[in-house]
């Protein structure tokens, strides 16, 4: 029952900080006096003052840690990463038998005040999120990762749904991946989140290929794949890049010496699968190919490119083809000062590319001081089993890059299924030819929606056998999974995809946030994306453009959702879903006639994928699994749809 008049509990919605020390009893059991001193030192010159400066409260100390409380999650997280990356430090010098690690949980939620302590669940769900933390981590429930996405430069392991102790209900958690050794500032906001994972980043050379491009409508979960070309797209003067602390690189498109055309796609491969091989740096920035070939065969400034796209370095190069035998110069350059700080020539046998690849790039990480994180062992289980194969399957991939038109990806593909005829195995032509049949699905021109989803997932499932390690597997799995409607299964295959190759960009994640009711999440990995590809001259940027209007539509912010709406259309204006989707939210925002005129602009292009709403209710029917946050949107979007004049 609920108190009331002079007895009514006060109650407010606070951050809650829970930290203890890792281990105390064994170290209290092995030194009482000095474990006691230690940690009474760390919480007087380090804890407590941090505590204060980022607005908190200690509400009690409990022996062995502490409990505190904050305005805002923000503040918190703020807090627990100084007072982490503090410890850090302070423990540099500290034989490991004798270093104290802090384990922090925060959760935000309503408490109880009572004398100066806080009760309640939320402090429960806090407390355990610390016994979960490692020595020296961060975990942080799903309802505090909502309110700090986007916030932080910090990448967030999702650990999954928990069933804590004592707590009625599950608890998703997510986990900070955090570098104890670093040495830079880790506590100011961030205003673009790292929305993918990080960890365990042995990851593999890959290539990213041709992803497919999906395409979000607003109103559910449609789908449209948009392969006529569009134009590159570049940054707001308020979104332009901004040079990167990291290392930060963009891999020009090679260049072909050998005068006969049909060998450009060596080039092109190369250039490629050198940007695969860079993204294996640690914390490195490295610009997408699709940016990258927006330079191709032009005159380029390397100190402007520096600036356009914000990176410290360029490498370029060329490819002489003779015979069996491959040359390859290359050359990297300092964007600042437009010195050359290293060059080299490589000559290899075709089949010996893999190897080739892998010397430049390691070169290249000795020659600027980098270390490489990548393992070695790829090397020995990439070489294909069949040379004529893969070379079929590299002609594939390069032409995939370069095609825009359906016309062109179909030749594309063309090519990928003869190197399947000869090696049924062939990984690289394995993962791409499913993005084939996940594209018809998208494209609704398949005959045979689930069996063109089964055909994609027998490939996509074969490509991780042949090696769990190939991103672009994952990412085709992904597609897979997206389009079946599940989406939290999808975000995980995206995110295993970024995980192996962080430099990757992958559409589908975005959406898959808004189906799974984390339109923060979708917002936070499309900006992530478009910095990481800011003059992508293929589709995925109105991609992105249309998960973010999703997302904004989720959270109610119609005004800025139609902002995007106008920065799609710009990008792609051929595309009819963006009157369908304005039509929609000028409704919302109360601008009728507006709403009328767009929604018969979309009804009278004849590509518009649906044209009544009983035609979009059953072109959305396999994909009905949304999260009750995202049906909530896709309501309003249909009553505004039908406000509009869409016909029933």
């Amino acid at each position: 029952m609920v108190a009331s008049g002079q007895d009514r509990i006060e109650r407010r919605l606070a951050a809650i900080f829970a930290a203890d020390v890792a281990g105390y009893s064994r170290l209290t059991a092995a030194d009482e006096e000095g474990t006691h001193v230690q940690l009474q030192d760390h919480l007087r010159a380090l804890v407590d003052p941090k505590i204060v400066e980022h607005r908190g409260r200690v509400v009690k100390n409990t022996g062995d840690g502490l409990l505190a409380e904050f305005g805002s999650v923000v503040d918190a997280l703020r807090c627990a990463l100084d007072v982490q990356h503090g410890m850090a430090k302070r423990n540099a010098e500290v034989p490991d038998e004798k270093r104290l690690a802090f384990r922090i949980g925060i959760n935000v939620g309503d408490i109880i005040v009572d004398r100066e302590d806080i009760f309640g669940d939320s402090v429960n769900v806090a407390a355990r999120l610390e016994g979960l933390a490692e020595p020296g981590g961060i975990c942080i429930s799903e309802d505090a990762h909502r309110q700090i996405c986007g916030k932080f430069d910090v990448t967030f392991e999702d650990a999954g749904e928990r069933q804590l102790k004592n707590i009625a209900r599950l608890v998703r958690v997510f986990r900070a991946v955090l570098d104890a050794e670093s040495s830079k500032p880790i506590s100011q906001p961030h205003n673009t989140a790292l929305a993918v994972r990080r960890a365990n980043r042995s990851a593999f050379a890959t290539v990213t290929g041709a992803a497919v491009v999906l395409v979000a409508v607003a109103s559910g979960a449609a789908f449209h794949v948009y392969f006529d070309r569009a134009p590159a797209v570049s940054l707001k003067p308020d979104q332009a890049a901004k040079p990167s602390e990291r290392f930060s690189i963009v891999v020009l498109p090679f260049a072909n010496l050998s005068g006969d055309v049909s060998q450009d796609y060596l080039a092109d491969v190369i250039s490629d699968e050198l940007t695969t091989g860079f993204s294996r740096f640690r914390d490195s920035f490295v610009i997408s190919r699709s940016t990258a070939f927006t330079y191709k065969g032009r005159p380029m400034n390397l100190r402007q490119i520096g600036k356009d796209l914000g990176v410290r370095y360029a490498l370029e190069g060329a490819v002489q083809p003779s015979s069996d035998r491959l040359r390859v110069s290359v050359q990297l350059i300092d964007t600042e000062s437009d010195a050359h700080i290293w060059t080299d020539q490589f000559d290899e046998n075709r089949s010996d590319l893999l190897q080739m690849q892998d010397a430049i790039v390691t070169r290249i990480a000795h020659a600027i001081g980098m270390k490489m994180i990548a393992e070695r062992a790829r090397l020995a289980q990439s070489r294909a089993a069949n040379p004529t194969a893969e070379d079929l399957a590299l002609r594939c991939s390069a032409a995939l890059m370069r095609g825009h038109t359906a016309l062109e990806r179909d030749s594309a593909y063309r090519l990928c299924e003869q190197a399947l005829q000869i090696d049924p195995e062939n990984l690289r032509a394995t993962s791409q030819e499913s993005f084939k049949f996940t594209q018809r699905v998208a494209n609704y021109t398949s005959p045979d929606r689930q069996a063109d989803l089964r055909r994609a997932d027998e490939l996509a499932s074969l490509a991780i056998k042949i090696d769990p390690n190939y991103a672009q597997a994952h990412t085709a799995k992904g597609d897979v999974l997206l389009l079946e409607g599940h989406y939290r299964e999808a975000i995980g295959s995206y995110q295993h995809a970024l995980t192996l190759l962080p430099s990757s960009i992958q559409p589908g994640l975005a959406m898959a946030y808004n189906y799974a009711g984390e339109p923060e999440q979708a917002i936070a990995y499309a900006d992530k994306a478009m910095l990481l590809s800011p003059r992508d001259p293929v589709s995925r940027w109105p991609t992105l453009f249309l998960a973010k209007v999703n997302a904004f539509g989720i959270l109610e912010n119609y005004e800025e959702a139609l902002v995007w709406i106008g920065r799609g259309e710009a990008a792609a204006p051929e595309m009819p879903l963006w009157d369908f989707m304005r039509s929609a939210l000028l409704s919302l925002t109360g601008k009728d006639d507006d709403a009328r005129a767009a929604m018969q602009r979309y009804l009278a292009d004849d590509k518009a994928p649906f044209r009544t709403m009983s035609q979009r209710r059953a072109q959305l029917a396999p994909l009905s699994s949304y999260s009750p946050r995202f049906r909530s949107w896709g309501r309003k979007f249909s009553q505004a749809l039908l406000a509009a004049g869409m016909p029933e």
